[in-house]
């Protein structure tokens, strides 16, 4: 039978069922755009939309007809001769072109919202098949909450078809109500009681309300479906639909166990991806399979070791594969110095000796405990501004900063400078704004005034947590000094770099009196 072939196709309905989400909506040049990247993916089929729903989704799926080609355009009709009709005008321009007919079979839905009987949906169904038969060769035939369907009734229903000339049976979870194990019994009882189902494709059609649509559908492949039907990202109703990405990805990581392969161009899945959350403004989410930002990214030391070993430890597929141009090992505060030292070599920092890296290392992993993400800006950003000289003569223990709104009240600061000797100085003063009275209680703690000739912060990352980098320059004694400091907190950067020209002041008076000169001391 056709079904008991080694290929899957994937029958993609994200600008269908997808579109169907709420919040997803897509306009006709979004449609297009995603139509070519599904052509480009080289999905099988691509339900382009529901014709006879609006005038909009007419124009798109007539566009997607004249102007995609590759895959098999689709169209989605119900049973009756006005959807039918609409799929024939709308898909006329189609090279390759299937209408999709359906109909609700289960008890629920053939009482409350069809109120007809067993007999008279297979007397609908046939009729519907027939009449799109008179216009394409390729028709397909659901029954809509196959599931939730009396297996016997089901397989009546799905052999009324056949014999209509439908050439394609699929299985939908309207709700996502299906567990594995009943999916694959379900299909195996499918192909034994629907009567000329050697000569017809079998396709699954599940939604994710109970989480279980990928494996659902798997389990339906294993038992002898050969179409998936699928969207990108999952999107679709209320929970959204099986995940094309991820059932795709399944089936090549797991050939071992499936032995079943799809046309996909799976370098293309990411991108894809990223664009279908583009149009739609449904985000993906961070931990998501396949396509997740975090679907190859390492945080946890051992994790990262592992991997700067052999990727395959913790790495069951390359994200080359998925169109992601490499892992990426995330530098947090759980990273170890393995991770830090592949990441700062990669930078271009491979000459530290190790007081230096132990020094960055150290550093990065103070920042890490305020950062939710490290970024390679950060790196750079610490591994630059390492001060390989000796320890500065005095360290900030504890900074306070007032700031009041309005003109009544002065900005104050009040520093704790630690001396390398051990004992610390506590200084307050008052400013024009909070940098000013930080200066001043400096200035006051270690006896040293200079005057201030450029000061600049500037952001060195990315995200809201960013760093900023403060840049202070003064002159002193005829001679120009510049400090630079890094943190979360501008003002906290601030004191840092004014503390560090401070002590490079000092620490130059110490080895030599300073001379007069007029040009800027190095970092």
């Amino acid at each position: 039978m056709s079904q008991a072939g080694n290929t899957v196709k994937i029958f993609d309905t994200t600008l269908r069922d997808g579109e169907q989400s709420p919040g997803c909506s897509m306009t006709l040049r979004q449609k297009l755009k995603v139509a070519q990247a599904l052509a480009e993916l080289r999905v099988d089929i691509i339900e382009a939309g529901f014709p006879a729903a609006s005038p909009g989704d007419f124009e798109a799926v007539q566009r997607i007809a004249s102007e995609i080609e590759g895959p098999v355009i689709c169209g989605l009709a119900r049973c009756v001769e006005g959807d039918i009709l609409a799929c024939r005008d709308a898909l006329a321009p189609a090279k390759r072109k299937r209408i999709h007919v359906f109909i609700a079979t289960s008890p629920i839905h053939r009482e409350h919202k069809l109120k007809m009987s067993k007999e008279a949906i297979i007397e609908q169904a046939v009729k519907g098949v027939k009449l799109a038969r008179q216009y394409f060769d390729d028709v397909e035939f659901s029954a809509e909450d196959g599931i939730r369907t009396e297996r016997d009734y089901l397989a009546e229903v799905f052999s009324a078809a056949v014999e209509a000339g439908a050439s394609t049976l699929n299985v939908p979870d309207t709700v996502g109500y299906s567990v594995p194990s009943e999916m694959s019994d379900l299909f195996h009882y499918l192909r034994q009681h629907i009567r000329g189902v050697e000569n017809v494709t079998l396709s699954v059609h599940c939604h994710d309300d109970l989480g279980m649509a990928v494996a659902n559908s798997l389990s339906a492949v294993e038992a002898g479906a050969r179409q998936v039907e699928c969207t990108i990202n999952g999107i679709g109703e209320r929970a959204g639909n099986c995940s094309l990405e991820e059932v795709v990805m399944a089936l090549k990581t797991r050939k071992d166990y499936f032995n079943l392969e799809t046309g996909i161009e799976t370098r293309k899945l990411y991108p894809t991806s990223r664009l279908v959350s583009d149009v739609t403004g449904a985000e993906v989410a961070r931990n998501k399979a396949i396509v997740g930002d975090n679907a190859f990214a390492h945080e946890a030391g051992i994790h990262q070791h592992g991997m700067l070993q052999n990727p395959d430890t913790y790495e069951i597929m390359r994200p080359e594969d998925v169109g992601i141009s490499r892992s990426s090992l995330v530098l947090g505060k759980h990273s170890g110095r393995h991770a830090f030292r592949e990441r700062a070599e990669a930078l271009g920092f491979d000459k530290l000796d190790d007081e230096a890296f132990e020094q960055g290392f150290q550093a990065f992993k103070k920042l890490a405990d305020k950062k939710k993400e490290i970024f390679d800006s950060d790196i750079e950003a610490i591994l630059m501004g390492i001060d390989e000289s000796q320890p500065g003569t005095w360290s900030l223990a504890s900074l306070q900063v007032h700031s009041a709104c309005g003109t009544a009240t002065r900005p104050t600061a009040t520093v704790v400078l630690q001396h390398i000797d051990g004992h610390q100085v506590t200084e307050a003063a008052t400013g024009d704004g909070p940098i000013d009275a930080v200066f001043k209680a400096i200035e006051r703690a270690t006896g040293i005034s200079p005057t201030l000739s450029d000061f600049r912060v500037r952001s060195v990352s990315l995200g809201e947590d960013a760093q900023g980098q403060a840049d202070v320059t003064a002159e002193y004694q005829g001679r120009f000094w510049r400090g630079r400091g890094l943190n979360t907190d501008i003002i906290a950067a601030t004191t840092e770099a004014f503390l560090e020209m401070i002590n490079r002041i000092i620490r130059t008076a110490d080895t030599a009196q300073a001379q007069p000169q007029s040009k800027i001391d190095a970092l």
